[in-house]
């Protein structure tokens, strides 16, 4: 049997680990436009200098010798012909496969902006050559905006502070990781960037990109009016699967790849994984995806239930951990606790004595616990003590004959 992946990222590479596990003497090709095998989450380290390209690596320097994986890096796949059962690439070759996954991940999404579109000094912030662009364009830039103050523009800001940089972060919310965090878990870290040296223009838009006389930006027109000077402008508002080049396929595509359960395509002996399904976007789901399909590829009918996984993001800005899970902005007739303190700040969302949402900030060590909680839709309501002190013991009571028997 022959495995071909395109993609070397979580999904495709665990999905490589999981068949070498179940089949010694398959053989599995791994095709990646990527010239190496890196974390997206430690792109900014990369850019402020902290980390190396070999530190950002989520395998070993022998990974693909000691799993017998024959890696095509810095290849792109042009299209794949479902018929033949062949993956084309664009330097005119093509590699036969039994079972094909796509884990090609997402791309940055640029908006409509006037005067945006091929501008000089631009980028977006999804893999290494972006990392690569922008640490080049920092060295010299005096006046870097970012749009978007979500995780990655966040992340974008951290990494050009450490370099010196004085970055503006220009975002539509009223507050910054607004998908992520509430208003106050927000604040503490805005305070931190703020004392760093970066600043915030917030309930803003850039409405307008000028340039010079070659082509470079020269500076930003808000909503408002009013204009920032700019050499160096980061778009980190959204992504989207990257499914262009599978137009002609015959793939069935919606927001993404379109699989059932299985994480099977519409393509006999095709399946896709992570951030191209658009299912979720988190490293551990698209690892989960990953392993599922690689089982199905393998013969074993697993399915993959978590197709609408509650939000999940964990984040770590000048030795603060945070962790968010699931709808942690109340609605009408929902609960909420908080417990505060000068190093931490927590909130749980009930729902009919279920948790449906948590934020932990300072201190993330049961993160787990509120995760299953979460996910599993668990009821509390039989637990007669403050939420703060439920573990997973209170989930249980011993038997007459001593077995464990869970009780929530």
């Amino acid at each position: 049997m022959k495995h071909v992946i395109i993609g070397a990222g979580a999904a495709g590479i665990t999905a490589a680990k999981t068949i070498r596990e179940r089949h010694i003497n398959d053989e599995i090709v791994i095709i990646s436009t990527d010239e190496a095998v890196y974390s997206r989450c430690m792109l900014h380290h990369y850019i402020s200098g902290q980390r190396s390209l070999q530190a950002l690596s989520f395998v070993t320097d022998d990974f693909f010798k000691d799993n017998n994986i024959k890696w095509l890096s810095n290849v792109t796949v042009a299209h794949i012909d479902t018929k033949g059962r062949q993956v084309v690439l664009e330097c005119g070759g093509y590699e036969s496969y039994d079972r094909l996954l796509i884990a090609t991940g997402a791309q940055s999404a640029f908006p409509d902006i006037k005067g945006l579109s091929g501008t000089l000094g631009v980028f977006g912030l999804r893999d290494l050559p972006d990392a690569r662009a922008i640490a080049e364009k920092a060295v010299k830039a005096e006046h870097v905006v970012i749009l978007g103050a979500g995780l990655v523009g966040m992340d974008a800001a951290y990494g050009l502070l450490a370099l010196g940089k004085k970055p503006v972060v220009v975002e539509m919310a009223k507050n910054i990781l607004s998908v992520n965090l509430d208003s106050m878990a927000a604040a503490a870290y805005q305070e931190q960037f703020e004392q760093a040296g970066a600043s915030f223009k917030l309930e803003a838009k850039i409405c307008e990109v000028l340039s010079d006389a070659r082509g470079a930006i020269s500076s930003v027109e808000l909503s408002d009016g009013e204009q920032l000077p700019c050499d160096l402008l980061i778009i980190a508002t959204s992504i989207r699967p990257n499914v262009k080049w599978l137009e002609s396929s015959g793939i069935s595509l919606e927001r993404g790849v379109v699989v059932d359960k299985y994480l099977t395509t519409s393509a006999e002996g095709v399946y896709a994984a992570g951030d191209v399904t658009g299912i979720s976007g988190t490293w551990p789901d698209a690892m989960s995806q990953g392993e599922t399909a690689a089982m199905n590829m393998c013969g074993c009918a697993v399915a993959y239930s978590d197709f609408i996984p509650p939000m999940k993001c964990t984040m770590s800005f000048f030795g603060i951990p945070t962790l968010s899970v699931g709808r942690f902005i109340a609605s009408d007739g929902d609960e909420v606790t908080l417990r505060m303190s000068k190093d931490r700040y927590e909130k749980v969302v009930m729902r009919d004595d279920i948790p449906v949402g948590v934020i932990l900030q300072g201190d993330i060590s049961r993160s787990g616990y509120w995760q299953y909680l979460i996910k599993n839709q668990v009821s509390t309501a039989g637990i007669q003590k403050p939420i703060w002190k439920v573990s997973f013991a209170d989930a249980y009571s011993i038997e007459s004959n001593g077995e464990y028997k869970w009780v929530l």
